[in-house]
């Protein structure tokens, strides 16, 4: 079954079969997993003079006695330490060519590939190249998908394209776990990862060997992770996503090497995946309950009344200090910061170091507590915690003496209900007479206290009624 806690591989199956690869001779065959036959051979590791190429390279020596060995990247032998790491791995007995070369290039991986000598034929390819270029979803631009895409995505097709027709041993993609699960900022990443994904399985299916590892995040820092700091680290961890050691990374990828899956997850995960913001990591971990002081329910809905059922017993000021204290705790949290207290109440949010990424979790977090619908710009638009928790009282508070700010809550969750819900036309014609009949009472009631007139929504049509809907409520 899919394991539930602290399993390093996880994948989408129910089952995890241990089958060697079947070569394209016509028919699919089930035999014991056989190591990497690298004694006379060459192996491939694009992004090879990265920080995880090079402990690959190292590990296939030292593991599956790789003998020959070709690592690329876009400068190879000029690229920073590549002289120092082609001298280290040939300490280890091994021949190590390093050489430069854009695989994203067609014609440039073919010449490469022509340099390979036929006494030392390439049986093993690894893709391990990549780069970061993280943006909020309205911050991506072409510019930024082109320049993810182009050493993941088109380097790999043009990998697939030029080695289909070789008696390769392996075809290792090295995904991430973002295109899985999802990762704020990573929308970029996560599809080109996700590309990687599908290629595996379309080889896969063709007969052809295919692994894509979608990886977590290693303890082992690379040029690419170099940027993350304590805060984005210490998220992650609350996350129940924990970085991985280079000696489990290396098992992982050895276990990856013996499973017939073309795609597999690897990454510690532990309980603490309630928080993920991923469905699946959410499924796998055991429900707890928490407080909304501290960010969490046992269900949401249960949270957010429990929250106005506390705020209705207090007065207006300690109802804005209950929720002042709840939103010092949760940007605490985020900023991974042990007391609530370091959240100064007046500070702008961009002064205690929120960034766009940090800012979206923070409200995830606040929604997952008040179950408001909150735009990802909320601390943007309400730029320090007390102008945050002013809004918040603002929308959840009830008034003395009087219930609209209640009803304005409930107004909420048919407005959040509304924008989710897919209907039929004549779901569609059943909701708008039923929100007809509510607006037209409404409407009398008003009418009658200001001794005004009625609004007559008698004769309006669907479209009419939900323009009113969209217009107050905001549902696009």
């Amino acid at each position: 079954p899919l394991p539930t806690t602290n399993h390093p591989i996880t994948h989408t199956h129910h089952a995890i079969r241990t089958f060697s690869q079947a070569r394209r001779t016509g028919k699919f065959t089930l035999t014991l997993p056989q190591p990497l036959n690298t004694t006379k051979s060459t192996t491939l590791i694009t992004g090879g003079t990265g920080t995880l190429g090079a402990l690959v390279a190292e590990h296939l020596i030292a593991r599956h006695d790789a003998a020959h060995l070709l690592l690329t990247s876009r400068r190879g032998p000029d690229a920073p330490g590549a002289q120092q790491l082609k001298e280290h791995l040939e300490g280890f007995g091994a021949q190590v060519t390093i050489a430069a070369c854009d695989a994203a290039d067609p014609d440039a991986l073919a010449e490469l590939l022509a340099t390979i000598p036929d006494d030392h034929p390439l049986k093993t390819v690894i893709h391990a190249a990549g780069i970061l270029d993280d943006a909020p979803l309205e911050n991506q631009t072409p510019e930024r998908l082109a320049a993810v895409f182009r050493p993941k995505v088109d380097a790999a097709w043009n990998l697939h394209e030029q080695t289909k027709n070789l008696d390769l041993d392996a075809f290792v993609l090295f995904s991430s776990a973002a295109g899985t699960l999802g990762n704020p900022g990573q929308a970029n990443y996560a599809a080109a990862n996700t590309y990687l994904d599908a290629l595996a399985a379309h080889r896969h299916h063709t007969g052809l060997p295919a692994t894509s590892i979608a990886w977590g995040l290693w303890e082992h820092t690379s040029a690419m992770t170099s940027a993350l700091t304590t805060t984005d680290l210490a998220r992650m961890k609350r996350s129940g996503v924990h970085p991985l050691s280079d000696e489990h990374g290396l098992a992982l990828l050895d276990t990856a090497l013996q499973l017939n899956e073309p795609h597999l997850v690897a990454t510690p995960i532990t309980a603490a995946t309630t928080t993920h913001p991923s469905p699946l990591l959410r499924a796998l971990a055991p429900q707890q309950r928490r407080t909304a002081a501290t960010g969490a329910s046992t269900t949401e809905g249960s949270n957010a009344k429990d929250l106005v059922a506390q705020l209705e017993e207090l007065t207006t000021d300690k109802q804005h200090r209950f929720l002042l204290d709840l939103v010092q705790a949760h940007a605490a949290a985020v900023l991974g910061h042990s007391t609530a207290q370091t959240i100064a109440p007046e500070r702008p949010f961009k002064d205690l170091g929120f960034d766009s990424l940090t800012a979206v979790e923070l409200r995830n977090r606040i929604t997952g507590a008040t179950q408001l619908r909150l735009p990802p710009t909320l601390i943007f638009d309400h730029p320090s915690p007390t102008a945050l928790a002013a809004e918040l009282h603002a929308r959840l508070a009830p008034a003395a003496g009087g219930s609209v700010p209640g009803i304005l809550s409930e107004l909420g969750g048919i407005e959040a209900a509304l924008a989710a819900v897919s209907a039929s036309d004549d779901e569609r014609s059943a909701v708008t007479a039923r929100l007809e009949s509510l607006l037209r009472k409404w409407s009398v009631r008003v009418n009658e206290q200001a001794d005004g007139t009625d609004t007559d929504l008698a004769s309006a049509t669907d479209d009419e009624i939900f323009d009113v809907i969209e217009n107050e409520f905001g549902i696009s």
